[in-house]
């Protein structure tokens, strides 16, 4: 049961800043550069997509 309509549990995509985006494509970035070459191949996968809708997002150039 909800308090009021609209409230967090609503199930809505947070709304992120700039500037907070561009920091959460930093740690993304650190992130993978930092994992062992033996963690699952799906978890770089899907962190690797995250850090393209970001680029896409902001209007970065992707590093490769």
């Amino acid at each position: 049961m909800r308090a009021f309509e609209g409230q967090r549990s609503d199930n809505q995509p947070v709304k992120r800043s700039r500037q907070e985006k561009e920091k959460l494509l930093r740690d993304l970035r650190e992130t993978l550069a930092g994992m062992k070459s033996h963690s699952a191949a799906s978890l770089r996968q899907s962190l690797q997509k995250r850090i393209a809708e970001l680029e896409t997002e902001l209007g970065v150039p992707a590093r490769r």
